[in-house]
């Protein structure tokens, strides 16, 4: 099955709330805060595609940190059925490019500290833990991870 990616917009807004609330239920962003998300000049949005559903997606965005551009992803979600399929690397790897693409030298992304699957896949793909944010999410610590686009 191929699996293509490309420019999320608003009109994806609800299968988008629905693979939110899949993933992330409680933590979940609103439906509001994704059509924010969608329709931000500053926010890149990419959908994953696989016969013509959508299975998966990321938003992120670019932000001045110290005089240097820095890519932040906010939120990347891949449907329960298409997990462990490539799906989500997919879309990382996509949107890294762009970032470097806008003269991004890093990326960023908070993960939940006992997303043990997560953490291990961003660690795999050359994440590195740079802080513990402590009650990130609610009752449970995140850990900030960063990739330099080389």
């Amino acid at each position: 099955m191929a699996l293509t990616i490309e420019d999320a917009s608003i009109r994806h807004l609800d299968r988008l709330y629905e693979i939110e609330m899949e993933c992330f239920k409680r933590e979940a962003f609103t439906k509001q805060q994704i059509a924010q998300l969608l329709t931000s000049p500053n926010s890149i949005s990419l959908i994953a595609r696989e016969n013509d559903e959508i299975v998966g997606f990321i938003i992120g965005m670019l932000t001045m940190k110290d005089k240097m551009l820095v890519g932040h992803v906010l939120t990347i979600d891949v449907s329960l059925s298409r997990r462990r399929k490539g799906v989500g690397i997919q879309l990382l790897h996509e949107i890294e490019k762009i970032f470097k693409g806008k003269q991004a030298r890093i990326c960023r992304l908070e993960v939940r500290e006992d997303n043990i699957a997560a953490l291990s896949l961003y660690q795999k793909l050359g994440y590195k833990k740079v802080a513990k944010l402590e009650y990130y999410y609610g009752d449970a610590h995140g850990i900030l991870l960063e990739k330099f686009l080389a």
